[in-house]
This record gives structure tokens, C-alpha cells and sequence, in this order.
């Protein structure tokens, strides 16, 4: 347990639980409406809010949020208003994002590529108790979104025209899961990276849904995968000297590979007590389809 000695270490596992928790809790969201790309698009954005708080000395952390928030927004009304498609907004997102980090960072006289680098894959040794304090409250946001409109958000996610019929509030729904994913990498992005950051909302949830069926179990399950692999992948980070970011998403892939070789026998086995199960009531509860007449003697 050494590795809890360090301050730093400290301060990125509790960096890497947070992490956990909220990366899976939004993804859910995005998995169920397609859109599991979108943390790629925000991150990418996000890259031109961090080299903007670098030119002007402000917290890289919280300039990135507000950068990123702008930019789900926009996507978010570019996908429901405009005649862009999805993947074009999106496409707009990764590549002007991209280059107006970079040209951001370059400009300032304190960053520099490798500054860049800690936050496009992630670094242990980087996160400050500044950056601590900014991602607990950033997280606090995220869990009070995705487990308190929890039932507002599944419905959106599932059938917006139904939604809106029962009077649900689509739009501004619609809006802050777009606020909540941009919120979402820009808290992981100290740990996981901003280019990493979307399979670790995607890969859980995915690996969470081999086993279970409901949205619930789905949900408390791959919470749990994602705090799981990002202390698994923290602590191999710390011991053997390999970037974080890459190390956790290799866990949460090789946990969905484990649980997808687990679910398909138990698929099975579901399959053929289903089969067993229609064909017994088939054997006893077929009705008698004889006329009443039939059994009368005449």
C-alpha cells in the first residue's frame, strides 16, 4: 500500500474515482441515444478551452468546461435545428477544436506541447489539489444530473416524440445531457486525457450491458466497471510507468471482452429455458377447442 504515501498519488485516486463515477453515469445517455462519439467531439473542444486558460493564466480546468459546455451546446442546437448533419457538427467539433488548442498553447508564453500532452492523455503527477477541488465539484454536478433526472433523461434518450407527449421539457433535457457529457470530460481529462476520455464513457457501459438488461442494473454496473479499472489503472500507472489513460481504457476493454465471453453461454442457457418454458405451457395450457356439442349424447 505504498502507493498511498505519495500526495500526488492521494490526490489522483481520488481524481480517478470521481472519474469512475461520473464517465459511465453520462455515458449511459449517450450510448442509449447513439451518440457515443460525442465525448470525442467535446474533448477535442475542450483542447482549445485549455490552451485559452494557458494564454490567459487562468485554471486550464475551468476555462476547458466553459469552452466545452459552449461547444456541446452548439452541436446539441446544430443537430435539432440546423440542416448540418450530426456527423458534420461533429466533424467541426474534432477538427476545430483540435487546431485552436494546439495554435492556443503556442501562443502562450507558459505552455507548451508537453503541457498539451498531460492533458490530451492524462498525467498522475500533474493533478494539483486546485484541479481536485474543481473536478469533486464538477462531479458533484454530474451525479446530481444523471441520478436525479434519471427517469427524465432514460425517456428522452429512448423515444423523443414520446417524450414530448407526455410533456417532458425535450429541448432543455436535450441540452443539459449535452452539458452534463462536456462537464463530464473535463473532469476526466486530468486523468483518462481528453482523447481517451469518450471510451471510458462508452466501453462500461457497453460491458455493463453484456450481463444486465435493465437500465438500472445497467447503470450500477458499469459505475461500478468504471471505478474499478480507473484505481486499477491509477495504481499500474504509479508502479510500472505507463501513461494512465491508455492503462484504464485497456482494463475497461478487457473487462468488456471477459463479460461478453461470460454472457454468451448464459445467453444460451436464457434461450433454452425460454424454449422450455413456452413449450410446457404449450403442453398444458392449450385450451380445449371442442364444441360444447361434442360430448353430448344424443
Amino acid at each position: 500500500m505504498d502507493f498511498l504515501e505519495p500526495a500526488f498519488m492521494q490526490r489522483a485516486l481520488l481524481a480517478a474515482v470521481l472519474v469512475g463515477i461520473t464517465a459511465p453515469a453520462v455515458g449511459i445517455y449517450l450510448v442509449q441515444r447513439r451518440q457515443a462519439l460525442m465525448g470525442d467531439g467535446i474533448g477535442h473542444v475542450a483542447m482549445t478551452g485549455v490552451g485559452l486558460g494557458f494564454l490567459l493564466n487562468s485554471s486550464p480546468v475551468w476555462m476547458a468546461t466553459l469552452v466545452a459546455v459552449a461547444g456541446s451546446v452548439a452541436m446539441e442546437l446544430i443537430r435539432a435545428y440546423g440542416k448540418t448533419r450530426g456527423d458534420l457538427a461533429l466533424a467541426l467539433l474534432f477538427y476545430g477544436g483540435m487546431a485552436g488548442g494546439v495554435l492556443l498553447i503556442n501562443l502562450s508564453p507558459t505552455g507548451s506541447n508537453a503541457n498539451l500532452s498531460s492533458y490530451l492523455f492524462g498525467s498522475l503527477s500533474t493533478v494539483s489539489s486546485s484541479d481536485v477541488t474543481a473536478i469533486s465539484i464538477l462531479a458533484g454536478f454530474v451525479v446530481l444530473v444523471t441520478v436525479g433526472l434519471r427517469r427524465q433523461l432514460f425517456a428522452v434518450s429512448q423515444d423523443e416524440e414520446f417524450a414530448r407527449v407526455t410533456g417532458l421539457p425535450v429541448r432543455a433535457l436535450n441540452l443539459l445531457i449535452a452539458v452534463t457529457a462536456a462537464v463530464t470530460v473535463t473532469v476526466a481529462m486530468r486523468v483518462v486525457g481528453l482523447l481517451l476520455v469518450s471510451a471510458l464513457m462508452v466501453v462500461p457501459v457497453a460491458a455493463a450491458q453484456q450481463l444486465s438488461k435493465s437500465f438500472r442494473m445497467t447503470f450500477v454496473l458499469a459505475v461500478a466497471t468504471g471505478i474499478t479499472v480507473t484505481l486499477a489503472g491509477t495504481v499500474t500507472s504509479y508502479y510500472q510507468d505507463v501513461p494512465p489513460g491508455a492503462t484504464i481504457v485497456l482494463y475497461a476493454i478487457g473487462i468488456f471482452i471477459v463479460l461478453t465471453l461470460l454472457a454468451a453461454p448464459l445467453a444460451k442457457r436464457r434461450a433454452k429455458a425460454a424454449e422450455r418454458a413456452i413449450a410446457d405451457c404449450d403442453a398444458r395450457c392449450v385450451p380445449d377447442t371442442r364444441r360444447p356439442t361434442d360430448d353430448v349424447k344424443v
